[in-house]
């Protein structure tokens, strides 16, 4: 297996640093539009892995499919993934496709509000651009494996558990994320900084969020709508959770038998304050503005004045927590409620791959994806989702090699 990595941010490095602990791949590059940083990358994982020379760095225009495809093919890459931000999602997915490779990325084609009724009614929706391009993929005989992170991804692996081994009939599934992560200045206070992508993060929360039903299928509501308390385990607790537009409820859908598919995500009040600041004061926009002669996207100036995440792990402490609500008849026909989990804690992910465990959590998922498609336990062709492999070995892989298990959680069911 070679690997084209496309993005040497937080979680392309992270990608970087987990894979170099497995013997599956020949050779990873890692390229970014700036090389400097792919070859810091690079550098930083022959520091922690002496005699490591699988890696190399380039550079590539993630905007040009045209490059992504010359690049996959000078490198003769049999997968790429895309570890940059969603909008460049057309380009590197259409790149890897005439280059004859296979895809895996961690978001999905970007969505587009319905024009006139927007918290009622979807318009483009999350995917849909690659979705209509399944055909293309299954006649080049090709796998684009499509929202392999955590959050789409791990999420979607534990769906196809709960149905395959836990349930025999599911009402929700439930999508809930939460953590207790402080970040402190050099004087000890806590500050605003997001751990995260604060780009992808404005995206998902200040779009209309999508709900699943049976019977009425795919609609929006309000953002930061249906605000419920939702206890976490590892000691996190209670968080608020509230409605967001993200990938599981577009997927899981599709494969697996629910009344109802949510995503809720713990914000707390105070991110919600500063998501409705900016877009009441248009900072939320992609849109570019002229600002003393230079064309400039708002939402860009926001991430450029925000700390990058993957710089946070040092200032950083507390654990995060991804994970999928299930409720239903279990398989012995009694009603059941659990949650299946994946904590991961900063101080840990920092010493094992000096990753903040944000990006850590993301980035080991396809790193265990590409291991299972290398030794055959998962395979395909089309546009594919994780929902649509078997979720055993992905689990057992997880807890096994990397050292990071997950857990169930038995609740009372209400």
């Amino acid at each position: 297996m070679r690997i084209l990595l496309i993005g040497a941010g937080g979680v392309g490095g992270a990608f970087a640093r987990i894979a170099a602990r497995r013997d599956f791949f020949e050779a990873l590059l890692v390229a970014d539009h700036d090389a400097g940083r792919a070859e810091r990358v690079v550098r930083s994982v022959r520091e922690r892995h002496p005699g490591e020379r699988r890696l190399r760095a380039a550079r590539v225009d993630a905007s040009d499919a045209r490059a992504v495809q010359a690049l996959a093919r000078e490198h003769r890459a049999t997968h790429v993934l895309n570890a940059v931000d969603p909008r460049w999602v057309v380009p590197i997915f259409e790149g890897a496709l005439a280059a004859g490779a296979d895809y895996l990325d961690m978001a999905m084609s970007l969505s587009r509000p319905h024009p006139s009724a927007p918290h009622a009614r979807t318009g483009v929706k999350l995917g849909d651009e690659q979705f209509a391009r399944a055909a293309d993929w299954e006649r080049a005989g090709r796998l684009a494996l499509v929202g392999m992170g955590v959050e789409p991804g791990l999420s979607d692996v534990f769906a196809r558990y709960a149905a395959d081994h836990l349930f025999s009939e599911i009402d929700e599934l439930g999508t809930r994320d939460g953590a207790d992560l402080r970040v402190l200045d050099e004087d000890g206070r806590e500050v605003f900084a997001p751990s995260f992508s604060i780009w992808t993060t404005i995206e998902e929360c200040l779009n209309p969020p999508v709900v699943w039903e049976r019977g009425r299928g795919w609609f929006t509501t309000e953002p930061f709508s249906e605000p419920e308390v939702f206890d976490f385990p590892g000691g996190i607790g209670p968080v608020e959770c509230v409605n967001v537009e993200h990938e599981e409820v577009l997927l899981m859908p599709r494969h697996l038998d629910a009344r109802r598919v949510t995503f809720k995500y713990g914000l707390g009040a105070e991110f919600i304050g500063v998501l409705k600041t900016l877009h009441a004061l248009g900072l939320d926009s992609t849109e570019p503005v002229d600002v003393r002669g230079a064309r400039v996207s708002p939402r860009d100036v926001v991430a450029a004045c925000l700390p990058d995440p993957a710089t946070l792990g040092p200032r950083m402490s507390g654990s995060t927590c991804a994970g999928l609500w299930v409720t239903g008849r279990g398989t012995d026909g009694a009603p059941r409620e659990v949650y299946l989990h994946h904590l991961v804690d900063n101080a840990w992910s920092m010493e094992r791959d000096g990753a903040q465990c944000v990006v850590w959590q993301t980035a080991v998922n396809p790193v265990v994806a590409l291991e299972l498609l290398a030794l055959g336990r998962w395979s395909g062709s089309g546009v594919m989702s994780p929902e649509q492999f078997d979720a055993v070995p992905f689990l057992d892989l997880l807890a096994g090699a990397h050292e990071s298990p997950w857990g169930l959680q038995e609740r009372v069911p209400s």
